[in-house]
């Protein structure tokens, strides 16, 4: 049986981290900021980590 592929969509939209949590960015992200405050474009800047309940179902479908 031919190996597994990862899944390309879901590994060029998360990165594991040295501690090996996965990191991901915000959504809400590419347009409409003239409606969002400055406080909330700040916050969504910065990237976040894969909740524990989405960590294996995303870990197994970026494993090479």
């Amino acid at each position: 049986m031919p190996k597994m592929k990862s899944h390309r969509g879901a590994s060029k939209r998360f990165k594991r981290t040295a501690s090996g949590k996965l990191k991901r960015s915000h959504a809400y992200t590419s347009h409409l900021f003239g409606n969002k405050s400055t406080k909330a474009k700040r916050k969504l800047r910065k990237g976040a980590i894969v909740s524990a309940g989405d960590f294996k179902r995303i870990r197994n479908m970026i494993a090479k």
